[in-house]
């Protein structure tokens, strides 16, 4: 296994609930350090944090019962790097166009740090699960001999799509309706599926289970000021 050296970026994987163990593994396997992080102190020692796949709801209460929520906004806001995918998404959006709420009718909350609107579940249940390569922007250090840059195995499994983004946010990746199920029932309109606002990466998609690396290293070079 590879070992980083020990000046390698610190980064940090939000172990509360969701796959965050692949992405441990998926930063340990682009040449970083790879910690899981439960507690405030764990987080104030990362160079950069990812916000794993998994449940946005369950992810939103448990950062709020491990006094995680707030820490997590303000070093967000004061510039930390930060990816988030799938529910990660969710909960880097400064909105939910439909928020789950609570028993008292409370909508869920989010870290924010992108100026964009999600929708949750925008593709369908887990049976509507499907895969789709991608052009994704940003990844020309992965360019081959010929120049062409290969497109992202994307992986979908319940996840949002962006609705809408702020002038300061960049997309990177969109799908189209000929690439989506039940393409039928949408409009003609492509789907934001991939972001990025300064420090902060945002994917639909979940590139930890499928081997794809390019989408972490792009996250380390972005913290180290390489992209």
């Amino acid at each position: 296994m590879r070992i980083p050296p020990s000046d390698a970026p610190l980064v940090g994987v939000l172990a509360l609930q969701g796959d965050f163990r692949e992405h441990l593994k998926a930063v340990h396997e682009v040449g970083a350090r790879a910690v899981p992080v439960r507690r405030p102190a764990e987080l104030a020692a990362v160079d950069g944090l990812v916000i794993p796949g998994g449940e946005s709801t369950a992810i939103d209460k448990l950062s709020r019962a491990f006094e995680l929520a707030d820490p997590i906004r303000e070093r967000i806001a004061d510039g930390l790097p930060v990816y988030g995918s799938c529910a990660g998404m969710i909960l880097l959006a400064d909105r939910i166009e439909d928020p789950t709420l609570d028993l008292e009718g409370r909508p869920q909350q989010t870290f924010g740090g992108i100026d964009m609107t999600v929708r949750r579940n925008a593709f369908g249940r887990q049976r509507e699960s499907f895969e789709v390569d991608l052009d994704f922007a940003g990844l020309e250090f992965s360019a081959g001999p010929d120049g062409g840059v290969a497109p992202v195995h994307a992986v979908f499994i319940r996840g949002p799509w962006v609705e809408s983004i702020g002038d300061d946010v960049d997309v990177l990746a969109q799908l189209h309706p000929d690439e989506m199920p039940s393409a039928a029932t949408l409009d003609s309109r492509a789907r934001i599926v991939a972001v990025r606002s300064g420090n902060a990466l945002a994917t639909s998609f979940h590139p930890e289970v499928t081997g794809e690396l390019r989408v972490h290293e792009l996250f380390i070079r972005m913290i180290k000021g390489e992209a």
